[in-house]
């Protein structure tokens, strides 16, 4: 079984991020159903595999979402909401949510919780999550992640609908650059949003 993964932000390392994935999960509508009552056991970023590219885009809202709350500019209600709104290439938080949230129907979630308190521990997480999310618990990899997402999704969210791109040869462009690219257009268009 993979372990919740301890990630330190550069210049944010008072607030470090403990991240699990899991695939097959049968109990989302659990997890949601608790994020909507509000419980506080549960203040975690609970994301939608399927629109995840890569942990580059992870990690760019998860640092856009803390460095909000350092500086008082949250515009959701906690740090771990505000996870799911940077992830949106718009200022609508109802979509944000309906977009990278988990629905009672996703089957591959990944978790995030931020440090805020001495209280949570990589163990203490691990050992929430491992009791509560249903579901097999896999790496955080670029290749891992790339295997759960849905592109044609995440293009229609991103907006991006532009053919491949052609080589000077004419040839079209590996996958790897491809994912490359979309990979940037989308850190693109979230960090563009609000700006």
């Amino acid at each position: 079984m993979a372990e919740v993964e301890t990630v330190v932000l550069p210049h944010l390392a008072d607030y470090p991020l403990f991240v699990a994935l899991y695939k097959d999960v049968t109990n989302a509508n659990f997890l949601r159903q608790q994020l909507l009552e509000g419980n506080s056991d549960f203040e975690y970023a609970f994301l939608d595999a399927q629109v995840i590219l890569s942990r580059t885009q992870i990690l760019a809202a998860c640092f856009r979402a803390v460095n909000d709350m350092v500086h008082n500019r949250l515009k959701s209600r906690n740090v771990h909401s505000e996870i799911v709104f940077s992830l949106s290439p718009n200022n609508n938080i109802a979509e944000s949510f309906r977009r990278f949230g988990i629905t009672d129907t996703t089957k591959d979630v990944l978790a995030i919780k931020v440090r805020v308190s001495p209280e949570f521990t990589s163990e203490s997480v691990s050992q929430h999550l491992t009791q509560q999310v249903k579901g097999q618990a896999i790496e955080v990899s670029d290749e891992i992640l790339g295997d759960l997402v849905d592109l044609a999704r995440l293009k229609k969210i991103y907006k991006l609908n532009a053919p491949p791109k052609k080589g000077g040869s004419g040839i079209v462009s590996s996958a790897a650059a491809e994912r490359d690219e979309m990979e940037s257009s989308i850190l693109g268009a979230m960090a563009l949003k609000g700006s």
